[in-house]
């Protein structure tokens, strides 16, 4: 990560690096894809599809991110997605991003979108101060607790849509207006990078305020993401699995917990939605357990 990288990176929240797959890589990757498409198609009348893909006729449009089947997949399919697992290019620039000793956090996941598929409101940096993803930098070193890794397998252009995000956001003290999240005006603060196939864009997962845009282009977008974080920070994926008290301790160690006591017996993770109990006190000095109110709702003001 050079100079001009890193003032980029601070400045703006996000780095595209232009070619760092080969034109081999990009073809083993998209053929793999091709697979994974005919293997789903074949099956997708299941309710446990390997990845939860989203299918829209006879395309994959998105693939879950908890369940990374990319890395699973038989050889050689999943070779290329173990391989940008671990990049040099990608690793050389996380090691100062997050801090060495980063990790995979949940993904790879599939963006496959094809034309008027709908695109994802402006989210992330305003809505809450978030220590898992901030981004920070102290003496001289950069610090951000999770980086989104996109390795672009076909052309992003100006006016394509997919990715978009406000530049310098990171460093934002005010909530994201309302107007600008849901894409009513763009406030001339949007930028959507124009990519290559074989270009990875990095951005700050949580830090940055980003989004998707509905997709424009003719072709399939097609993006591979990896959510990276720092070695401290857990925010889903496995974490979450594993976080429910009766997963964390021995049975016998939470066995006739009240509510309140098994609220803080929760393992590590952040990115929760309200199914996580929050604990207060009431006037007269008793702790209490709070009700959700929509343990499906993402978009929570409780969510982490």
């Amino acid at each position: 990560m050079d100079a001009k990288e890193r003032y980029f990176w601070d400045l703006t929240g996000h780095l595209v690096v232009p070619q760092v797959l080969s034109p081999d890589e990009i073809a083993e990757a998209n053929e793999a894809i091709d697979y994974y498409t005919r293997e789903i198609l074949k099956i997708q009348d299941s309710d446990n599809l390997p990845g939860r893909p989203d299918v829209r006729a006879t395309t994959v449009v998105r693939t879950s991110n908890k369940h990374p089947y990319f890395l699973e997949m038989p050889s050689p399919y999943s070779d290329p997605f173990r391989k940008m697992l671990v990049h040099p290019q990608i690793v050389s620039r996380l090691n100062k991003m997050c801090g060495r000793g980063f990790r995979l956090d949940h993904g790879p996941e599939l963006i496959g979108h094809v034309k008027g598929v709908d695109g994802l409101r402006l989210h992330g940096s305003g809505d809450r101060h978030k220590p898992y993803v901030a981004y920070r930098n102290q003496n001289g070193e950069m610090h951000c607790g999770g980086v989104t890794v996109s390795y672009q397998l076909s052309d992003v252009g100006k006016g394509d849509g997919g990715f978009v995000a406000v530049p310098g956001s990171h460093k934002s003290k005010y909530i994201i207006p309302e107007d600008l999240k849901y894409f009513k005006s763009d406030m001339d603060v949007l930028v959507q990078p124009a990519m290559k196939a074989g270009d990875v864009l990095f951005f700050m997962d949580g830090a940055q305020t980003h989004g998707t845009l509905p997709w424009q282009a003719e072709h399939q977008r097609r993006s591979i993401l990896y959510k990276y974080t720092s070695r401290t920070s857990a925010r889903q994926g496995t974490a979450e699995e594993v976080a429910p008290p009766k997963n964390y301790w021995d049975q016998s160690i939470t066995d006739g917990m009240t509510p309140e006591q098994l609220a803080v017996m929760w393992g590590p993770y952040s990115n929760y939605h309200e199914e996580l109990p929050v604990l207060g006190i009431d006037d007269q000095g008793i702790v209490y357990t709070e009700e959700p109110i929509d343990p499906d709702n993402i978009w929570s003001d409780r969510r982490g």
